[in-house]
């Protein structure tokens, strides 16, 4: 009968070498390592259709190169998004369910609504931004108003009998300073999506709608709508004909939407750098400054420290634009 096995330095080393070390590693380390093991959900806050959900689909497919599993949008519409980032935050965090969204329109939220529900300063995190936009003062392809003094001459004519369009929170403040500023008696409307506006704006039932630059941009090219002036700060690349309302003299004004990728706090710090990496390495790439470009929208690169301090400024900032603006908050 043959003694007790002995085995030496070299030959147990060949043995865990054999057996691989993930026999030795616990499982939720080997869960992170691996990740994604399965779909990747993206929670989209806009109809499908529209030119939000165009921006969200487009960031979502250009991160799918950087994974091997598929990446699904989702789109949970209603209550200004609020219905879909407070999804985002109740699920679990283990980067499975994310968020790609306008974070403007998750910080205006926490002040537009008196029960918004989940904190987003405590519950959201922001890996990274890709794009910014405004929403622009846009009439009918027909209207006779060729110039925004031309509209803004128009509406003191018509005083509260005038009438406006809003889709989002941040055209929705955008007009409301408009209006403030410029003493207007406009009456606000607000509507679902922006492809909503379209028939009440054709027929003159509204004077003016605030669109986003991504739904007008091509609207306008055909010759269907015409953007007067827009809310950014200072002129956009992709839109460099369009004035600001600012250089128009109706105030002050710089409020932009600006796209990022969302996820709930706690997410594990590994998956937390491949969701990064992938928005980033999409948002750098190309094929989305071409996108971009044609779609009424300019770039706006953050990485996640950056962006995450960004949109707690902008949670802040939003509580001020909704006092200035007088914006009554929802229930």
């Amino acid at each position: 009968m043959q003694g007790p096995m002995r085995f030496d330095r070299r030959q147990s080393l060949a043995l865990m070498g054999g057996l691989g070390a993930s026999t030795f590693l616990p499982k939720s380390l080997l869960a992170q390592a691996a990740y994604p093991t399965r779909e990747i959900k993206v929670i989209c806050a806009f109809p499908a259709g529209s030119g939000a959900d165009v921006l969200c689909r487009f960031y979502a497919e250009g991160m799918k190169p950087s994974f091997n599993q598929p990446i699904i949008v989702e789109n949970r519409v209603g209550a200004g998004g609020l219905l879909a980032q407070n999804h985002v935050a109740r699920a679990k965090p283990d980067g499975y369910t994310v968020m790609i969204h306008g974070g403007s329109s998750v910080a205006a939220n926490m002040s537009l609504f008196k029960s918004p529900g989940a904190d987003a300063g405590k519950t959201l995190e922001c890996l990274g931004t890709v794009s910014k936009l405004p929403f622009a003062v846009t009439v009918r392809g027909d209207a006779p108003w060729k110039t925004f003094d031309d509209l803004v001459k128009h509406l003191r004519e018509k005083g509260d009998k005038g009438s406006y369009a809003i889709t989002a929170p941040t055209g929705q403040v955008t007009g409301a300073l408009m209006r403030e500023n410029l003493k207007l008696q406009t009456l606000e409307v607000p509507y679902r999506t922006a492809a909503d506006t379209l028939n009440d704006l054709s027929s003159g039932q509204i004077d003016f709608a605030m669109i986003d630059t991504t739904f007008a941009v091509n609207l306008a090219r055909s010759g269907r709508l015409r953007m007067l002036a827009h809310g950014a700060g200072e002129r956009m690349q992709s839109v460099p004909d369009v004035p600001t309302l600012k250089e128009l003299g109706a105030g002050d004004i710089n409020v932009l939407g600006w796209w990022t990728l969302i996820v709930p706090v706690g997410v594990p710090a590994p998956a937390k750098e491949k969701l990064a990496a992938a928005f980033e390495k999409m948002a750098r790439s190309d094929a989305t400054r071409a996108f971009l470009a044609k779609n009424g929208t300019d770039p706006f690169i953050l990485s996640p420290a950056e962006s995450q301090k960004f949109f707690l400024q902008e949670i802040e900032s939003w509580r001020n634009y909704v006092r200035i603006a007088k914006i009554p908050v929802k229930g």
